[in-house]
């Protein structure tokens, strides 16, 4: 069982995980939950970690991942009003196959992907309308975005993407890169998530944008 709180976080976090790529802040928790200090988080998040529902990599900001979400309680079913029953059977999920387009350079641009015929099973789950690609990320740059060298991002096919989002970026029809886009006027910055590299600033016509970050596929050997 999960408490309405702990279950409203966990949403909150697979909600924000889904739409940025990474983990909400603290900061951003305690203000999504109403909460007035960020140690109500800290017991919450711990709760959902001893129940199976998160696992935290510790050593890394703001590294959170979902495990699996709970189920719904029937409307019919007489619960206490502040618990959300769990699926413990940690079932999995139905698979999607989606292309694999080969390797990104999360630090430095790279040709631009070609057709393939090799693809990615993900859980259905992990991904809402629309059409989906993934990417073998190589380098750093993205690390502290929680993007690591290795990791399958998934990647939603778009034009269009906000201040803020990580995207896949074309530049000059010829190189593609995996930053954090901010538009400047007639520019379009493209920027890392680690202090050791320099956001590369773009004139906004040698640049299309080729989906935004959807989620993360990390394997532990």
């Amino acid at each position: 069982m999960l408490t309405r709180k702990q279950h409203k976080l966990l949403l909150f976090i697979d909600s924000h995980l889904k739409q940025t790529g990474f983990s909400p802040s603290f900061d951003e928790m305690k203000e999504a939950m109403g909460l007035r200090s960020k140690s109500g988080i800290h017991r919450l998040i711990s709760g959902l970690e001893e129940r199976g529902f998160l696992r935290r990599h510790h050593h890394r900001a703001r590294a959170l991942e979902v495990i699996h979400l709970p189920e719904m309680v029937p409307a019919s079913e007489t619960l206490p009003t502040n618990v959300v029953r769990g699926d413990f059977s940690r079932q999995q999920p139905a698979a999607l196959k989606i292309p694999l387009y080969g390797r990104i350079a999360a630090g430095l641009p790279i040709e631009a992907m070609a057709e393939t015929d090799t693809f990615l099973d993900i859980p259905k789950d992990m991904v809402s309308s629309g059409d989906y690609y993934a990417l073998e990320v190589t380098g750093d740059s993205m690390i502290e975005a929680g993007i690591l060298d290795g990791d399958h991002v998934i990647i939603r096919r778009t034009e269009d993407a906000e201040n803020g989002q990580i995207v896949v970026a074309l530049i000059d029809n010829s190189e593609v890169t995996l930053k954090r886009l901010r538009r400047k006027g007639n520019t379009i910055a493209l920027e890392p998530a680690n202090p050791r590299y320099e956001t590369r600033i773009v004139p906004a016509e040698r640049l299309h944008i080729q989906g935004r970050l959807a989620g993360l596929i990390r394997r532990y050997h």
